[in-house]
């Protein structure tokens, strides 16, 4: 059998909570499978507090986990610096963030880290970011174009996975769309594996791909 892309066995994490002036831990993901091959996308669902966040958080180890063993390339993923394998497995949040600077700032900040070159101004094109938008300050930008930075500073790291955490909740219907046609349309053309947690039954219909739903920290249901 061939070595999956990303891999969750026994995957297992628990945090403490807050209850009633009492500190509870609390069990988010248990013994968790999961097997990712190369270029796929999954959808992940399931209420809040289910897990969804912190299963993406694990696999580029924004959080650890307890128990069990998550693997990329079919090597564990602890054998990496944290830094190199957020490089290898970028991230895209639910609230856009822009760090001081211009937009051009913003989508350069990975590459200035590794000492990288790419064409950035074509990286913002596919990204739907005109060239004028460049220079101007990030945070003077709408929600939605800075979704778009965000996703091209991700992208700027050229990843070969993409964890994508509900990247299109804070935006109207519209913009959303857009959002979700530019991601798919980069999948493809960079052959991503996405992970991608969307709240909307909808939304993952529209998407497509294969859909994981999570119930108390556990695999439910498996779709195709």
């Amino acid at each position: 059998m061939n070595k999956a892309h990303v891999e969750l066995k026994d995957a297992s994490k628990a945090v403490l909570r807050k209850v009633n002036h009492n500190r509870v831990k609390t069990q988010i993901l248990s013994n968790l499978d999961l097997r990712i091959e190369r270029g796929e996308l999954v959808t992940i669902m399931g209420a809040s507090g289910s897990g969804k966040t912190t299963l993406l958080r694990l696999i580029n180890r924004l959080s650890e986990a307890d128990s069990g063993v998550i693997m990329l390339n079919g090597g564990d993923i602890r054998d990496y610096a944290p830094i190199e394998l957020r490089r290898k497995v970028g991230m895209v949040f639910q609230l856009p963030v822009m760090f001081k600077g211009s937009v051009r700032d913003n989508i350069a900040f990975g590459m200035k880290l590794w000492g990288d070159t790419i064409d950035l101004e074509a990286l913002a094109e596919a990204c739907g970011i005109s060239e004028n938008l460049l220079d101007v300050d990030a945070e003077q930008l709408s929600v939605g174009e800075k979704q778009r930075v965000c996703i091209a500073r991700a992208l700027a790291n050229q990843p070969d996975v993409l964890l994508l955490d509900e990247p299109t909740s804070s935006l109207d219907a519209k913009s959303a769309e857009k959002i979700e046609e530019l991601l798919l349309k980069l999948r493809m053309e960079k052959n991503l594996t996405v992970l991608w947690v969307t709240h909307e039954k909808e939304q993952a219909e529209r998407i497509g791909g294969r859909r994981l739903v999570l119930k108390d920290g556990r695999l439910e249901e498996y779709h195709a």
